[in-house]
This record gives structure tokens, sequence and C-alpha cells, in this order.
């Protein structure tokens, strides 16, 4: 919560405007194109007639293919009113979680309304639904674009943005006179492309997104990865999106029982009451509405709402006002009716990855200089910062069959914690010799680790770090992207705390150093972060059933809600773990992958 950034309370004309030239600039250069190729970006869009489909009367529907990015194409339908003999407005129609993507009945209904009623209406499909179904363009692979140095979201906006590219360039389109609607997903969509492209007049997002606290608030309201792209919410959330609006017309719609998600009066006080006055600084405040839908009230973009939608449209693109929706039921067709087609080698989220992957070039370890500039850029990569140990809880202890132990609950400056359980043989008087034990499936799991140090005469502290174990919420995928999307790394955190751990452990029981037992590629990676940042503080890393790259994660593929934190934004583009390895001399890291094989 003290994450969150808050919309300025005092605000003149003369600093809002250059505010949201600074905002659109940081998202777009920053966040949403970060590590993707110039030459994609800048590029013309390309589409692809595919052919005609039957329609009714009054309108014309044209199939398209097109390119996201060179290999990954997507498809559309455009709905081209029929008699034109002048330029007209048009809306892009983005899809939100539906199947089958395109072919939704509401999306249909409502993009042939707008052609008959002389509006150009172009239908996306969306990566993942429709044509693009495949168990690879799950949009949690887009963590594997980051992992290789692609922030997903520039994936999700080219694939919506080409079809606005499209409009604003079709010979029979006002491209002053630019709209974008969609439900959930498509909300979301219409927000982001709506306020970072300028060109889009009219925005109407229906039940697509919501602030950063009412996300924090209920965890049901997080939503997909592009929905919190790394570092997009470091200094501006999405109420700063709704104002950068101004004074362009803006229909917010939202659901009063949402059964999915974004309840209208839980977020109506961040995305709406809080913005008017953005509105009214603009001149416009009557350009931002609000719509509550109360039928059927649940997650839909049905008969009221999209009559909401008409009618706001066709008021502020100037024409008649649309107060109905004509019956179109008879009209509506098969999803087979409407595929295009894709290429049968086309890319998808995790092939993308994969293809990426394989370019990296990634810097050599020479001795000494370089080796302190790549700690400095693995410091910034995972946003280390260290922390101090506010309060060590003992909350038990025990002497029995010859081991003493006492457990826990380490509090951190930042606010976080940590658990763990000290343990030493009650006869030991030998030179201190300290292990920290780590795995992946929390401190429970490493009894069998902990009980071979002990007998080796050692003391142990078994713990675990943030979303391990006792220290992992409900939904640790969730709140491993939101600290991401507000400027923050689960492995920084983590790393942080372990150090702090290490340095305790390690002056209580008068060691030189810290022997750490590893157990899993997640604490692997954890354990080998904090080595490359304090070399000297360990003498060992072992690691059992860990992974010799990163590039495992690709391969296997690892999907993201089972290692969420290893999906760190740049970190396999720069650094891997043989990389990390040296880094972290003179630690000496010993590995035995989950395929057997040991690595020194």
């Amino acid at each position: 919560m003290k994450r969150v950034p808050s919309l300025p309370t005092e605000v003149e004309t003369t600093t809002w405007k250059p505010e949201v030239d600074r905002i659109r600039s940081y998202l777009l250069n920053e966040v949403v194109f970060h590590g993707w190729p110039d030459e994609w970006v800048k590029s013309s869009p390309v589409f692809e007639e595919q052919g005609t489909v039957s329609s009714g009367p009054g309108y014309q529907m044209q199939k398209f293919r097109y390119q996201i990015v060179p290999g990954f194409y997507s498809t559309a339908i455009l709905y081209l009113p029929e008699g034109l003999t002048e330029q007209v407005p048009a809306v892009l129609n983005v899809n939100g979680h539906g199947q089958p993507g395109k072919a939704l009945e509401y999306k249909q209904k409502r993009c042939i309304n707008y052609a008959k009623n002389g509006i150009v209406a172009l239908n996306l499909e969306w990566i993942y639904f429709g044509e693009l179904r495949h168990p690879e363009n799950s949009h949690w692979f887009g963590a594997h674009l980051d992992l290789v140095g692609t922030n997903a979201v520039g994936l999700f906006y080219l694939a919506m943005r080409r079809g606005l590219d499209y409009l604003d360039n079709h010979p029979q389109v006002d491209s002053d006179r630019l709209g974008v609607t969609g439900l959930s997903g498509g909300g979301w969509q219409t927000i982001v492309l709506s306020a970072l492209d300028e060109r889009v007049k009219i925005s109407v997002p229906v039940a697509g997104y919501s602030s950063l606290i009412s996300r924090i608030e209920r965890p049901g309201d997080i939503g997909d990865i592009e929905q919190n792209p790394t570092d997009m919410l470091v200094g501006q959330d999405f109420p700063h999106l709704t104002a950068m609006r101004a004074p362009r017309p803006t229909l917010l719609i939202y659901n009063n029982d949402d059964n999915c998600c974004f309840r209208a009066p839980l977020v109506k006080p961040h995305i709406f009451d809080a913005v008017r006055p953005f509105f009214e600084l603009m001149g416009n405040t009557e350009a931002l509405s609000w719509h509550e839908n109360l039928d059927p009230g649940d997650h839909n973009y049905q008969i009221d709402n999209r009559v909401q939608a008409y009618r706001f449209f066709s008021k502020h693109f100037g024409l008649p006002i649309i107060d109905s929706e004509i019956p179109v039921a008879d009209e509506i067709k098969d999803p087979e009716e409407l595929n295009v087609g894709i290429p049968r080698n086309n890319l998808t989220i995790l092939g993308l990855a994969k293809q990426l992957a394989q370019n990296l070039q990634r810097p050599a370890m020479a001795e000494p200089e370089s080796k302190r500039s790549h700690r400095t850029r693995v410091r910034e990569m995972i946003r280390f910062s260290r922390v101090d140990l506010n309060h060590v809880w003992g909350v038990n202890n025990s002497k029995r069959s010859g081991i003493e132990s006492e457990t826990y609950r380490f509090e951190f400056s930042d606010g976080l914690s940590a658990t763990g359980v000290w343990m030493k043989a009650t006869s030991n008087m030998t030179k201190p010799l300290v292990t920290i034990v780590l795995n992946d499936k929390g401190r429970k799991e490493t009894s069998i680790a902990a009980s071979n140090r002990l007998n080796r005469g050692e003391e142990v502290l078994a713990i675990d770090l943030l979303f391990r174990g006792e220290v992992s919420p409900p939904n640790p995928s969730g709140y491993t992207q939101l600290l991401a999307t507000t400027g923050a790394r689960s492995l920084g955190l983590q790393a942080s705390h372990l150090i702090e751990l290490a340095e305790w452990i390690v002056s209580r029981s008068g060691a030189n150093q810290a022997r750490i037992q590893i157990q899993g590629m997640r604490s692997q990676v954890t354990a080998q972060l904090a080595a490359v940042l304090e070399p000297n503080l360990f003498s060992e890393l072992v690691i059992e059933e860990g992974i010799a790259s990163l590039g495992y994660l690709l391969e296997a593929p690892v999907p993201y809600e089972q290692a969420p934190d290893l999906f760190c934004l740049d970190l396999f583009a720069e650094f891997d773990i043989d990389s990390l390895a040296k880094l972290a001399e003179p630690t000496v890291v010993t590995l035995e992958t989950l395929a057997g094989e040991d690595v020194e």
C-alpha cells in the first residue's frame, strides 16, 4: 500500500500537461517497449485480406490476417458500412477473456450495430482465444518474455495498436474520430491504448481495470500478468491513465454484481471520483461519464452496456444519437464462419520467448573491474537494497534427543518477515561451523539436510524466506506481480533477507562464514544472487535439484505460477547460472541438477 502512487491533489493545466507527457513517454519507452527491437515497434501495420464473409443488410465483412511481430500473426474481421461516400468514424473492438474469441455473440452484435449505424468496426482476435487458442499462448508465458529481456506487455500492446494503425490508415475512416472499447481484458486494453495513444478520441472500457489499491485489497482483481506489467505502476497508477484521457470523451462502464472482478461500487472512488477534477481542469467535465450496470449486473457487455456505448460514441462522434440496438441475432456467425486462418508455424508467446533467447549475447565475466560492474548490474536488476533485522521474535525452543533448537520469526526493516529454526547438537564443542538450509517446498522439508549437517557437528539454521513455506500468502504469484509492477523484485527481497539472516547467524555462532545447503531451483537462484552481492559471506553453496541454466524455465517449460520469483525482467538476458557462479567467487558453488548432473 505504501508503494501505491497517488494522483496529485492540487494540479494546474501548466503542470498536468507536462506530467501527462512524462508518464506517456516513460510507459512507452521504459516499460511497454523495454527490450523490443526498434524496427518491430516502428514498423507499419501488415494486414492481409483473406476473403469476405456473407453479411446482413447494410454492411460488408472482410477477413484479415495481421502481423503482431515477425512470425506472430493474429486475425481480425472488418465490418464496413455499405454505400460510404465520405470518411466515417471507426471503433476498434478489442477482446477480453472468453471463448470463442472474436466470435463472441455480444461482440458480433456490437460490431454489426456500429456498421449498420455508419461506423466502421474492427474486431480483433486476442492472444490465447479463438484462432490463437494454443497452450503456449497462455498469458502467463508472458513472464518468459520478461525473463529474456522483453517486457511482456509490449506484445499485447502491439497486438492492439496494430488494429488502431490499420484504422488510422484506412481510406474510408476519419482518423480524427477513432474509438476503442472492450470487456474485461479488453477493458484493460482499452484504457492502456487510450491513455498512451493520443489518436484514440473516444474510449469506453468495460469492467476491465481498477486502481492498485483495489488489486491489493481484493486479490481477485489482480488479473493476468500483462495487466500488471513490470515497472508499469512506478510513479503512476490506473487512475493516472484515466486522468490522462482528459479532455477526450471517456465512458467507464462497470457491473454492480460482477462475478469476476472490478465491482462497480468498489472501484468507482479511485478511477472515477478521483479523476473528475482532471476533466474539470481540462475544461470538459461532461467528457468523463460513468455507468453502473444492474441488468444482468454480472461480468458482461450485454444490451444495457452496449446501448450505453452506442449512445456515447454516436454523441461524441457527432452522429445521430443511437438509443437502442438493432436486432441482429439472425446475423451472428459461427466461429468457423469467422475463421481467417493463421500460418501453420505461427509463433506463440513461449515460442517467441525461445526465439529471442537464441539471440542473447551475455557479457564475459572478466577480472576484476568487470566483475564489480556486473555485480552492480545484478543489484540494479533485482532492485536489491539492504535491510536490517528490526527484531528476532523467539517463538519456541526445545532440548531433546541431543539436539537443542530455537524457533524464530525474523522481522525486517522493510516490514516483511522470515521464519526459521536454529539447531545444534547439545554435545557440540567443536569450532563453530554454520549451515543454512533452504528448500523450495519450505523448511519443513529440510529435516534430512539439517540432520546430516548436525551429525557433522555444525550449527544449522533452517529458514523460510518470502514466498516459501510459512511465509507465503495464498496467492504468491499475484503478489509477485504487484511487487514487480510497483518496481520491486521478489528475488531482490529474498536475497536481502538471506544476507541479513546469514550475517545474524554468523555473528551469533562465532563462525567466519556461512555455508548454504539448497534444494530446488528457486532457492538456488536466490542463494546465488545473495552470494554475488556478498561473495565473502558464504563459504559454499551446495545445490540439489537445481538447474544448470535459466534456459530450463523456457525449455521445460516451467509455468509462471510454479516459480514466479524467477521470472525477473532481464535476468536471463544478461546472466545465467554459470555467470552468477563466477560472480560469486570466492564462494564455491556445487550443483546437482534436476537431471542428476553434477556441475562445479
